[in-house]
């Protein structure tokens, strides 16, 4: 059986057997064979924080499954928002609860763009932003990252410039921290986002769902916090940094010039997050920093692990260090393997091409397959090292040999 939820003392990547995981019925534990190494979608192989196990087993002994009421959700994520990032002027009143950070993003993208607008991106960057831009009608044009992973400013003012002639109400889809580079945007680089779509004209959505997993090295700024980003807003939820997925809950928060805008959400939209979502990621931002310092702890040892494994059996694998969530993107261009199929249409993540279908064949490890993630995704993959020390080395390990078994004109 499953072990109780980690006690607040020990490394929550630690904690679980791969028979004890392999219990699990979420996406990552049941798409593949048991033979494989699951390192793609975005959860972590860690129990529950204590704190927010015992909200809900404290709501599932009182039958307490009702509808969400209530402001904690939003007052818990402004108290750690303060704590941890310095946010002291985050307000209650300018915040909703979504059913998730993209609903949510898709919802406040229909306050303020039109069927047919812009929504400028920068990829590679996580695929949702391209199928959930689509879905609503509106489409996306890139501003690339450069070739140090990082946004490139000159590419975004030429894509905000685009994005402005081509209708009349355009948006910014910010990734703040990146997926999937692992990117922790500086202050500065926020501060000149602001001032380019002022210039623009364009409203700036930024997806924070990474926020509380950033790294040491590195310091997360909250978009809403620069100067410029009055009439922005901010997507985030506990799900990423607490494995809470399958709990629906985010909140929308709006720069002080946008609460007008996030006053006319649909009302129909607050009935979408669950009740039991919004205890567990309360419980999480109100009492879940100690759990989550130790898990930041282990990540950043698996992050140092996971280079000395690259070096040691991928050598002409290319890793740049994240600075923050528990992802990794690996450059596999020098492998020679072809990515076969088209890479116009990123988005759709269960395609698996060129490297990742390669590892998921012959290693038996499953990742993220780069094309998805949009211009500059080609030849890469994602890998997901929220998981045990041990998982991590044998999967590398595989992977190792998956590469020393390819034809030398591929290798």
């Amino acid at each position: 059986m499953a072990r109780p939820a980690a006690d607040g003392t020990a490394n929550p990547l630690t904690s679980l057997t791969l028979d004890e995981l392999r219990q699990r019925t979420s996406v990552k534990w049941r798409t593949h064979p048991s033979d494989v190494l699951p390192l793609w979608v975005a959860e972590q192989d860690v129990p529950l924080a204590a704190p927010v196990a015992d909200a809900l087993r404290r709501a599932i002994d009182l039958g307490d499954t009702g509808y969400p009421h209530g402001t904690a959700y939003a007052e818990a994520l402004g108290e750690f928002a303060a704590r941890r990032w310095g946010w002291h002027d985050f307000r209650v009143d300018r915040t909703t609860v979504v059913p998730d950070v993209m609903m949510g993003v898709v919802e406040v993208l229909r306050l303020v763009t039109d069927p047919g607008d812009a929504v400028v991106v920068c990829p590679p960057v996580y695929p949702p932003f391209y199928a959930f831009v689509g879905h609503a009608g509106r489409r996306v044009i890139e501003a690339p990252l450069g070739p140090d992973l990082r946004m490139d400013l000159a590419a975004l003012d030429d894509a905000f410039h685009r994005a402005r002639a081509a209708g009349r109400r355009p948006a910014f889809l910010l990734c703040n921290p990146h997926n999937p580079t692992g990117v922790v945007h500086r202050r500065d680089e926020l501060e000149a986002v602001a001032e380019l779509a002022d210039r623009h004209g364009l409203r700036v959505i930024s997806d924070e769902i990474h926020a509380p997993l950033v790294l040491p090295g590195a310091h997360f700024t909250p978009y809403l916090t620069v100067p410029g980003a009055e009439y922005a807003f901010a997507l985030t939820s506990a799900s990423k940094a607490w494995n809470l997925a399958g709990l629906k809950a985010a909140l929308a928060v709006a720069g002080p010039w946008a609460a007008a805008d996030l006053d006319r959400l649909p009302e129909e939209v607050g009935h979408g997050p669950s009740h039991l979502g919004v205890i567990a990621h309360t419980a999480a931002f109100h009492a879940g920093e100690q759990w989550l310092d130790l898990l930041l702890d282990g990540l950043d040892a698996n992050r140092t692990l996971l280079e000395t494994l690259v070096t040691q059996h991928l050598p002409t694998v290319g890793y740049h260090r994240p600075e923050g969530t528990y992802l990794a993107w690996l450059d596999c261009t020098r492998l020679g393997i072809a990515t076969d199929v088209p890479t116009g249409e990123p988005g759709v993540v269960s395609d698996l091409a060129g490297p990742a279908r390669m590892f998921l064949d012959h290693a038996r490890v499953a990742l993220s397959s780069g094309h998805v993630f949009g211009t500059g995704g080609t030849g890469f993959v994602r890998l997901n090292f929220a998981t045990s020390p041990a998982i991590l080395t044998e999967a590398v390990t595989r992977m190792g040999r998956a590469v020393d078994a390819l034809p030398s004109s591929a290798g």
